[in-house]
């Protein structure tokens, strides 16, 4: 005798289709865009299932809050600028629709490496089993010494590093999210875990020099300017870790509601 037993069938019930709900509907279905038809009208055609019905929500939200003066944070990783978003998360800043920014670590080396260079993102595989990676010595240098020189003067790492970048002219700092913030007067902090990033295997790099530029990073979330009622906080491109000060930076002053 086998140790098992096929399944018998014989008990189970089966109801009705009209009985039952389902998330799909005809409804939500999306339309074939139109020769003619502008962004509004592709989006109103996108299907209102997963990804594509959030993303619908998240416009309106946005556009809604935007029209009541309520308060808008991107909180973002470096993935954001990675996949080429500079030039739209600008536009937002420039437009007064975004209010302040939060990013991490890696977030200040690629945008540093696009003021500087026009480019970023290495290879990682191959310069990692060369020992390369990281490496690259003038944006570490550039970052580490405006933190150095940013601490000094009461500053978070998000604008010392744009200061920095403003002020040393880099060939593409229009394209800079932290350089066109600083030129904006809109706070960008940036929320580091010391080891995690290239810069603080430099030789350049000072730890006190990072420790003093914590405490600012906070005050910005504290700013009265900054807790407007009923506001939105978005997150998009974090692979690790997302910059967890923002929660625990507005717990000290009166909590906004977002």
């Amino acid at each position: 005798m086998p140790d098992w037993e096929p399944i018998s069938l014989e008990r189970v019930k089966a109801f009705s289709l009209k009985e039952r709900t389902s998330k799909v509907l005809r409804e939500h279905f999306g339309k074939p865009w139109k020769k003619g038809g502008g962004l509004k009208v592709w989006l109103d055609s996108l299907p209102r299932i997963l990804a594509a019905n959030d993303f619908s929500k998240v416009v309106d939200r946005i556009l809604d809050a935007h029209s009541a003066g309520r308060m808008i944070i991107l909180a973002m990783g470096a993935h954001a600028i990675k996949v080429g978003l500079n030039p739209v998360i600008i536009d937002l800043m420039e437009r007064g629709i975004l209010k302040a920014i939060s990013m991490n670590g890696a977030g200040i080396i690629h945008d540093t490496e696009l003021a500087m260079a026009g480019h970023t993102s290495e290879d990682v595989a191959s310069q990692l089993g060369a020992g390369k990676f990281g490496m690259a010595e003038e944006p570490a240098r550039l970052i580490n010494e405006a933190i150095l020189e940013g601490s000094d003067r009461g500053l978070g790492l998000g604008r010392a590093v744009g200061l920095r970048i403003v002020q040393a002219k880099l060939p593409y700092k229009d394209q800079s999210l932290l350089g066109r913030a600083f030129e904006l007067d809109i706070p960008v902090t940036v929320h580091v875990a010391i080891g995690t990033d290239t810069i603080h295997f430099h030789p350049g790099v000072d730890g006190f020099g990072h420790r003093k530029s914590i405490p600012s990073r906070f005050s910005h979330f504290r700013n009265p300017r900054l807790k407007a009622r009923g506001g939105r906080l978005y997150q998009s491109g974090f692979r690790r870790y997302p910059p967890r000060g923002f929660p625990e930076s507005i717990v000290p002053g009166q909590e906004p509601r977002l």
